[in-house]
């Protein structure tokens, strides 16, 4: 019997090529990444602008219903809102403000680099207002009306602008900045001519 000169051959994968894999792997990985990091910010605006839109129409309501003054405290400074009521104490007998926390409405932090780049707030809405108003607090009445306001949310890049309506307390939401969105009444004669 002869033996036959057996070459075993090996088969797999050389240094280059393996490296060259995981250099295409780390390269879809760093630009599927960039997507992801890009989308979650403008996540993050848009879902703080959402959270004042329904902040707002919350106030209105909760106006409407208590039959008492609600308003919308902006802290631009730590990038939070709050909600708040008048009511009165039964001890002093004097009207306060509560800080109202429910199942429907939480104190907000804005998150990540997302902060209130644009806040314009209309005080010539009514004599009671302009006593009881401040600087950063959007006030909703029982009647329904609302201090006119437009509120630009975002992080530097995305930018959302909320704009509360004055004679109907109503609340918008727009993509882009606050430049194209106005506030104050609407002349309804003028509109029409």
């Amino acid at each position: 019997m002869k033996t036959q000169n057996l070459q075993i051959r090996w088969c797999g994968f050389t240094i280059a090529e393996m490296l060259l894999v995981v250099v295409l792997i780390v390269l879809i990985a760093g630009v599927g990444g960039g997507f992801t990091v890009g989308t979650y910010k403008k996540m993050l605006t848009e879902k703080a602008a959402r959270q004042l839109l329904l902040a707002s129409k919350y106030a209105r309501i909760t106006a409407i219903e208590r039959q008492s003054m609600c308003r919308i405290e902006l802290d631009t400074e730590n990038n939070s809102f709050v909600l708040t009521i008048e009511q009165l104490n039964s001890q002093t007998g004097e009207t306060e403000k509560v800080a109202v926390q429910d199942v429907f409405f939480r104190p907000v932090q804005l998150a990540g680099d997302v902060e209130f780049e644009s806040v314009k707030i209309d005080s010539a809405v009514s004599e009671e207002l302009l006593e009881q108003e401040e600087s950063r607090s959007i006030a909703f009445s029982p009647d329904g009306t609302a201090q006119p306001a437009v509120i630009q949310i975002g992080d530097g890049k995305n930018h959302l602008t909320v704009s509360i309506s004055a004679a109907t307390g109503k609340v918008k939401m727009y993509q882009g900045t606050a430049k194209e969105v106005k506030v104050g009444t609407i002349d309804l004669d003028e509109q029409w001519r």
